[in-house]
């Protein structure tokens, strides 16, 4: 049998790399300073939770494989979650620990379709429809190529007998795209 916990995230301030100064800025604009510090509170206590979730799940780390949301397969995994882990972000510090208790680190999503998000990021403004739609949890379609490839790469790599940690946002639906044999839960709810 093979298990999939899907472990839900929120993207810390370091996980956004380069783009942090303009998210910042764009937040603080909107939202004022106050409630970007009370953000990053917020963003630091669900990762205090979801790391001591994560820690007291009973597994055999030598089975266990891990899925990041944004991880590219690219042959340097290890090498991008150890620079982000130095640059202070919890789920790569957490993915690090996991991988250090002998856990397998997987490359999860496509470059090419990671590379295609950034290039829309980078000329593309979001307007107040595309932000009420993100807000209201749909996806578009680049979001669902992303889900389907991260279900296959999955399917590919998750072994009989192991269990496989997705770390994965908010408007991910990866789960109805795995095969069936595939029993998932989420972290919350097992």
């Amino acid at each position: 049998m093979r298990k999939l916990i899907i472990v839900p995230i929120v993207h810390t301030p370091e996980d956004l790399g380069s783009y942090l100064p303009a998210a910042r800025k764009q937040y603080v604009a909107r939202y004022g300073l106050k409630h970007w510090h009370q953000r990053l509170g917020m963003v630091e206590e669900l990762w205090k939770g979801i790391q001591q979730r994560v820690l007291a799940l009973p597994l055999d780390f030598s089975k266990t494989r891990l899925y990041q949301d944004g991880l590219p397969e690219c042959g340097r995994e290890l090498e991008i979650v150890e620079e982000l882990a130095r640059e202070g972000s919890r789920n790569h510090q957490l993915l690090l620990e996991l991988v250090q208790r002998g856990a397998m680190l997987m490359g999860t999503e496509s470059l090419p379709l990671l590379m295609e998000e950034r290039e829309r990021l980078v000329k593309q403004r979001v307007t107040q429809k595309r932000r009420a739609e993100k807000e209201d949890g749909l996806y578009d379609e680049l979001i669902e190529r992303r889900d389907e490839y991260i279900a296959q790469r999955i399917a590919a790599t998750l072994q009989d007998g192991e269990t496989g940690l997705l770390f994965i946002g908010a408007l991910h639906r990866v789960a109805g795209k795995l095969p069936k044999e595939i029993a998932t839960c989420n972290l919350y709810t097992p």
